[in-house]
């Protein structure tokens, strides 16, 4: 998986814009981030998940999903290590990521 790669996957959900913070790209639905590229380096990105989420994540495939560091870790913002990640895996977790962040009147048919 590329920065290229996420990019486009994060892009292709309904309503999704690209914007930037702290110096990393994010992704965002409605006014909210759901996804950063570069954190903590170029060969990581982040999605916020629910708890119960990032759990079966970080469980289901340890090395390649992490809690991040601090208070954000712990409430739902997981790296994944993209030099490891499948395009489905990460699909599987944008969408994720994705449904709870978007507007219900969008999240109700994805």
């Amino acid at each position: 998986m590329t920065a290229d790669d996420f990019r486009k996957l994060a892009l292709s959900f309904p309503e999704v814009i690209e914007s930037g913070h702290m110096h990393h790209p994010d992704f965002r639905v409605g006014g909210k981030i759901f996804a950063t590229l570069g954190y903590p380096d170029k060969d990581w990105a982040m999605v916020k998940l629910t708890q119960d989420k990032q759990k079966e994540f970080v469980q289901s495939n340890p090395g390649l999903f992490k809690l991040v560091k601090g208070a954000w870790g712990r409430q739902g913002a997981t790296n994944i290590h993209m030099p490891a990640a499948t395009t489905n895996i990460v699909r599987e977790a944008l969408t994720a990521a994705w449904r709870d962040t978007a507007p219900k009147r969008l999240s109700k048919n994805r």
